[in-house]
């Protein structure tokens, strides 16, 4: 079926109506002419798994986390709420809560490397007694961190009042006069004039310890590093909630949560002599429900499903999941645009969503013949690809995400938009939404032009003398590939998305 750009085989998954985004709330937003700076802008998003924290990472190695509150706002009695003239907002709304400095830059003196402090992802863990445990990462070094509320302890009841003192110094209105005295050696002194009240000193009291407010403290549990010799570009949490794995390169490591100065190599895809390496790891995730099994995709399109109760060392796969591409269509961009940037499970763990940089790809594990749903995100710059590859735009890579009932995907696009398809047996839905306070501001420019279908796009993408950084999509809207959304993720129970547009936390419900 084609709409819009979109061309989706059959998924069964039930079908869903099109969903109707509005905006919810915004954090961080810049001003019109304010410049962004580097270290603030996002570079990873994650919600928890019961959607009431979210958690954004940015280059400057800070984690922030936000905290649901319209469950909390809305409770009382049913008599209050019959009063209120207004509706009561369903859909998620989020709060900031607190963060701080996860990652710092580090130089590496063996290798004379500089290590950034940029959060590559970020990963929520099961939570206990009321704390909150995720785990975060830079090129090289993971950290367990443990965000708990802390009471502030004070002591109160003094001998002393602590607004008439002074450091360590005399007491201002004591009855001891200290302006005439001589010390000397050990602490004697020379005149003994003290002079007392009348009614001599107070009986003296313990001071009684007592705490009357709490501060949200976040503290590193564990750190997990000299694990990889290659950039990390994932980790993923087991369901067993005792491991979880990272990936470089060519490498993907288990830990356990507990030991931080061990891990298990479990892929190895390094060749004997590196110049026979023909692709990479991209991206690899656990299965959401079996503890025993995880995907992991490569530069050359393809994913890897592999059973680690096979062997100790995963060199073969259980199952491979890639398409095969038409004869007489490659060319020298043919690999580079096939490189898949980021796989999702899908809930149930029956489906994977793959995105590269032009389509995503829905996969069923139990059909690895090809993909049940394939959606054209950016298909309108195949003739750009050239200019794509010269300011480095076609290495740009796009995260993906999945509603929680498995019904819509979504993944970013130029400009700070983002798509959403539905993937249920015939559905037609194929939203373009802005990353901004009107989400359908580009829809509303482009209602009035009609959809091409896949055919007729080989012509649509104008090229611009002296622009290399703008292109023109379908419905003739011009591109910036400056402002990109690489980054955003679908609430777990509910259609809420969050993206990151630089240093912009938007997010919207349906």
């Amino acid at each position: 079926m084609n709409n819009g750009g979109a061309e989706a085989a059959v998924a069964p998954l039930g079908g869903s109506q099109p969903l109707e985004w509005k905006f919810s709330q915004v954090f961080g937003e810049r001003t019109a002419g304010e410049e962004v700076q580097e270290v603030d802008i996002i570079s990873a998003i994650e919600f928890d798994r019961t959607g009431d924290h979210l958690a954004t990472g940015d280059r400057g190695g800070r984690v922030v986390l936000f905290e649901r509150n319209d469950t909390r706002d809305h409770v009382g009695h049913q008599r209050d709420l019959e009063k209120m003239d207004y509706a009561i907002n369903r859909h998620p709304e989020f709060r900031y809560k607190t963060e701080f400095q996860s990652h710092e830059p580090e130089f590496d003196y063996l290798k004379s490397l500089e290590i950034e402090e940029k959060i590559n992802k970020i990963r929520w863990c099961q939570s206990a007694n009321g704390a909150l445990f995720l785990l975060s990462t830079n090129d090289k070094t993971i950290k367990f961190w443990k965000v708990q509320e802390k009471k502030v302890k004070k002591v109160c009841d003094m001998n002393v009042d602590s607004t008439e003192a002074m450091g360590n110094g005399p007491i201002v209105g004591s009855s001891i006069s200290t302006s005439s005295k001589q010390y000397i050696a050990n602490g004697g002194c020379t005149n003994n004039d003290f002079s007392f009240s009348t009614g001599g000193f107070p009986p003296l009291h313990l001071p009684v310890v007592t705490s009357h407010e709490t501060n949200l403290m976040a503290r590193c549990r564990r750190i997990y590093a000299h694990a990889h010799d290659y950039h990390i570009n994932s980790i993923s949490n087991n369901s067993d909630g005792e491991t979880f794995i990272s990936a470089d390169d060519l490498r993907i490591n288990l830990w356990n949560l507990e030991i931080g100065n061990q891990s298990f190599n479990i892929v190895d895809v390094k060749p004997a002599n590196m110049e026979d390496l023909t692709e990479v790891i991209t991206s690899a995730e656990f299965h959401p429900t079996h503890c025993n099994m995880l995907a992991y995709s490569s530069s050359k399109g393809s994913i890897r499903l592999i059973d680690m109760r096979q062997s100790a060392l995963c060199d073969t796969h259980s199952k491979l999941f890639e398409e095969q591409e038409a004869p007489g269509s490659r060319s020298f961009f043919t690999e580079i645009i096939a490189s898949i940037s980021d796989i999702k499970f899908a809930k149930d763990g029956r489906h994977i969503l793959s995105r590269d940089y032009t389509t995503l790809k829905l996969w069923d594990i139990n059909m690895d013949s090809g993909p049940v749903a394939t959606f054209q995100v950016h298909e309108y710059l195949r003739p750009k690809l050239c200019d794509l590859y010269e300011n480095d735009s076609i290495f740009d890579k796009f995260e993906c995400c999945l509603s929680g009932d498995g019904l819509q995907v979504a993944t970013g696009s130029y400009s700070n938009l983002f798509r959403v398809f539905g993937c249920s047996e015939g559905s037609t839905e194929a939203a373009t939404l802005e990353a901004s306070k009107n989400p359908l501001r580009r829809q509303g420019q482009t209602s009035s032009r009609p959809t091409r279908s896949l055919g007729s796009l080989s012509g649509v993408v104008r090229r611009v003398k002296g622009a290399d950084n703008s292109g023109v999509d379908a419905n003739g809207n011009t591109f910036d590939f400056t402002a990109k959304l690489l980054h955003l993720a679908w609430h777990p129970t509910e259609n809420s998305l969050a993206c990151a547009a630089s240093n912009s936390l938007y997010m919207y419900y349906a």
